[in-house]
C-alpha cells in the first residue's frame, strides 16, 4: 500500500496512524479523506462578480471611512490589489493612491 507524500514538504516517509496520516520531517498530520480547503486558492469577488487577482487595480464604488481617522475615500479613487487574503470583512490588501497600504472589502471595489 502506497501513501501519499505529505501536502507540506513532499516528504515520502509518511506513516499511518488509525485515520490520520502523520509526516516526521515536518509534523504535519492530515486526514486523506477530508477535501483540503488549504490547497484551494482564496479568491474574491468586486461588486460586478468578477474575479480579482494579485496585481489587479481597482476603483473604489461607494465613498469609505478609513476606521480610526477622519479620512474618506472618495468615489473613483483607484488602488492596486497587493494580495487577497481570507477574511471576513476585508479581504484586499491594497495600495490605496493618497491614502496607503490598507485592507479594503472587495464588495465596494470594481476592477479598473
Amino acid at each position: 500500500m502506497s501513501l501519499p507524500p505529505c501536502p507540506k514538504c513532499n516528504s515520502e516517509f509518511v506513516y499511518q496512524d488509525q485515520e490520520m496520516l502523520i509526516c516526521p520531517e515536518c509534523a504535519h498530520e492530515w486526514n486523506p479523506s477530508e477535501v483540503a480547503e488549504e490547497d484551494q486558492p482564496v479568491t474574491a469577488k468586486d461588486a460586478n462578480g468578477t474575479l480579482l487577482a494579485d496585481g489587479d487595480k481597482v476603483t473604489l464604488i461607494k465613498d469609505l471611512k478609513v476606521k480610526g481617522s477622519s479620512q474618506v475615500l472618495k468615489i473613483g479613487t483607484k488602488a492596486l490589489v497587493r494580495r487577497i487574503v481570507e477574511g471576513k470583512d476585508h479581504e484586499l490588501d491594497c495600495r490605496v493612491d493618497g491614502a496607503g497600504e490598507m485592507m479594503v472589502t472587495a464588495k465596494f471595489v470594481k476592477k479598473a
